[in-house]
């Protein structure tokens, strides 16, 4: 009985042994062997062996490439306003050795120097810049912690701002602000829509008023030129016709009604050699007559 308890105890001493004497490390880990207590070498993914109950195998380390969102951090401004920074980052750890016996908790490294970095960037700016400058601020917080974390065996691939929040009085100051440039900027189109309306209706108008100028002197020379024709072939046909003093004369007797229809012809002067033509009328109308009034005179030759 004693034999087979000291064999089963060997047998289970030498499964223990031989587990603890094969290691397995997946894929994207590395794992730190201490001999001893001191470091000996770093396992890498695949089948590993082992030195039982001599080395010691640390915790794995992921070496893919790692995301953490931090808290919201306060950070006072350069302008004594407190904002709240949410910060991401994206790390790498390069050097599982270092990343072991450089720091203890890299993690929790990487957390605190993001806080007093962001701390030094934003509080050289005032709450507009930061608000406005996150490409500087992440640029900022990168290069300080990619050369902070170098010795740590980490790479700090990118730091990203989540959130910028301003206190919530600074919110609402901001909303009203961004609330009256809206509305003034409305002001101003409508009143430079106005202005542009008012000028094309006043070029319009000065158009028009140019082109029925234009259209009315043109008439009027037209007519003037037309009256002056009319006039000419008159004058023409009068010199032509030969006419005596006494046709002249009655034809002014028959336009004179019509030079007297007119509203404004309340006074009109007759000419002195009218009545000279109308003595040359009046004897003329008298010998056509005659005497008593009945006809014609004829005279009588002896």
């Amino acid at each position: 009985m004693v034999e087979l308890i000291i064999a089963a105890v060997i047998i289970l001493f030498v499964l223990v042994t031989l587990a603890k004497s094969v290691q397995i490390v997946p894929q994207a880990y590395a794992g730190i062997v201490e001999r001893l207590g001191k470091y000996n070498r770093t396992m890498n993914p695949g089948l590993n062996l082992m030195v039982p109950f001599i080395e010691r195998l640390r915790p794995l380390l992921d070496m893919r490439e790692q995301v953490v969102s931090f808290p919201p951090q306060p950070v006072i401004t350069q302008d004594n306003l407190v904002v709240s920074i949410d910060t991401v980052i994206y790390f790498q750890v390069t050097n599982p050795k270092d990343a072991t016996y450089e720091i203890a908790n890299y993690i929790q490294g990487v957390e605190q120097l993001t806080v007093t970095t962001l701390r030094n960037v934003v509080g050289g700016m005032d709450l507009e810049k930061t608000l406005t400058s996150r490409e500087e601020i992440n640029g900022a917080l990168r290069g300080v912690l990619d050369e902070a974390t170098g010795k740590w065996g980490i790479r700090v691939n990118r730091v990203e701002l989540k959130a910028i929040d301003p206190p919530h009085s600074i919110q609402d100051s901001m909303e009203k602000q961004m609330r009256a440039d809206r509305d003034k900027r409305a002001a101003i189109l409508t009143a430079e829509g106005f202005k542009q309306s008012q000028i094309l209706t006043a070029e319009g108008e000065r158009q028009a008023a140019i082109l029925r100028a234009e259209g009315e002197a043109r008439a009027a020379i037209l007519r003037a030129e037309g009256e002056a024709k009319a006039i000419l072939q008159v004058f023409e046909a009068i010199h032509e016709g030969n006419p005596d003093q006494k046709l002249l004369s009655y034809q002014y007797l028959q336009m004179l009604p019509e030079i007297a229809k007119g509203d404004a012809n309340k006074v009109w002067i007759v000419p002195s050699e009218l009545g000279k033509a109308l003595e040359g009328l009046g004897s003329v109308v008298g010998r056509l007559k005659g005497p008593d009034g009945a006809g014609p005179t004829t005279s009588s030759t002896p």
